[in-house]
Parts: C-alpha cells; structure tokens; sequence
C-alpha cells in the first residue's frame, strides 16, 4: 500500500482560495482544484471533505490572509482621513493591477448564490462587521482628536464609508481610476 502523498495544507488553501475567486464556486469543477492544488480527487476530498468544504477552508483562509494589507494601512500613523484615503486607493490599485478583475471574495461570496451555505453566509457577515468595526473605530478617533466632525455616530459614518469601500471593489471590475478615485473623494469629503 502507499504512502499517503504530504503536502502543504497552507499552499493548497491558497490554490483552491485563488480558484475559488477567480471562477466562483459554481463554476469551479473538482478537476480545477485537483488542477491547481496538485492533488489527486481522492487526497482533496481525504483532506477537506468535499467541494463545499474547500470552498469553506478556502474563505477562511482569504479571511486570514488577504484582511491583512487593510489592518496594516488603516493601522499606520497619520491623520484618519489619509489611512482611508490610503486604503481606499490600495484597493483600486490592487483590483485595477489584477488582470482577472476577481474584485473581494467576501462580496463575491455573499453575492453568488452557488455554494451559500450558513457558514458561508456567516462568513460573508462576519468579514462585513470585521471592516464596519475597524472603520467605527477609526472613525471614533478622528472624532475623539477633532480631525473628524462629531455631528453623526461613529457607527453611521463607518456603514457609509464601507459601503463606498465595497462599491470600490465592484465598480473596479469595469470602471476606470479616474471615476473611482472621484468616488473616494466624494466619500471622504463628507467625514
């Protein structure tokens, strides 16, 4: 009998994540995941289970590794206005740069009724309170320091700035730099 084949749990993750995203879970074949991971059918499903729960492993491992460019610009010192500013214009660069246009899996997921489970939707909120909470914060200190204006809660500002913040994401499938940073703009000049 052989040996059962070793391989990187983390670097399989992150084929199937990038599988995942560019082609939406529907559309992914087990013959892609095998494709991209290098994994034989029966040694994916032996490690994951099934399609479903890759798809599962795949997102959380997105949620750990992708989040964490947005904790670093939003964490940086300076004014409040400049780190979303900064994060803003990373995301459109970062989807504008990617040839595949696949945009933030956390939307696609929530968006793409293929392969929703209740984890994946509780995935999909999870992420969203993840962003509005650290937007609340940061918002919550340029107000605390009088960098912001203290007229509306934290809490309303952090909804409508994610909101342009995922809109980004979207629109950056099929629009320009020039319209988008006009959105960030338009965005920032109302905290």
């Amino acid at each position: 009998m052989g040996r059962p084949r070793e391989f990187d749990h983390g670097e399989v993750l992150a084929a199937a994540m990038r599988t995942f995203w560019a082609k939406g879970y529907e559309a992914t074949s087990t013959q892609d995941l095998c494709e991209a991971t290098g994994l034989g059918r029966g040694s994916l499903y032996n490690a994951f289970g099934g399609k479903q729960q890759l798809y599962e492993a795949a997102l959380r491992h997105y949620a750990d590794v992708e989040f964490q460019p947005v904790l670093d610009i939003l964490g940086r010192p300076g004014p409040v206005k400049d780190r979303f500013r900064g994060l803003m214009i990373w995301v459109i660069d970062l989807d504008l740069d990617d040839p595949g246009r696949r945009g933030c899996m956390a939307i696609n997921c929530a968006v793409d009724a293929a392969g929703r489970t209740d984890a994946v939707a509780d995935f999909a909120r999870r992420e969203f309170e993840r962003t509005e909470g650290l937007f609340r914060d940061l918002i919550a200190l340029g107000q605390r320091t009088g960098e912001l204006g203290s007229d509306r809660p934290p809490v309303q500002l952090a909804r409508s700035l994610q909101s342009t913040y995922y809109g980004l994401r979207v629109l950056g499938k099929v629009r320009d730099r020039e319209s988008l940073l006009d959105v960030v703009e338009g965005a920032l000049a109302v905290l």
